[in-house]
């Protein structure tokens, strides 16, 4: 996965971390916990805010 598969990440998130809420998560913390997803493959310092905010943004829909 690379940052633009922010989907993907979303789901994968909501498979890593099941009981964690979507909504409180800073973009700081995001980040890192996209970047410890297995098969994230990408550029660390490729994110910006507004991937994270998709990402985040998917993540809440996935909870729902």
């Amino acid at each position: 996965m690379i940052w633009t598969d922010s989907l993907d990440i979303a789901i994968a998130l909501d498979e890593a971390y099941p009981d964690f809420d979507p909504t409180f998560v800073n973009f700081v913390d995001l980040r890192k916990m996209v970047i410890a997803l297995e098969g994230f493959d990408d550029n660390e310092d490729k994110s910006g805010e507004k991937i994270l905010e998709a990402i985040q943004m998917y993540w809440i829909e996935e909870k729902e």
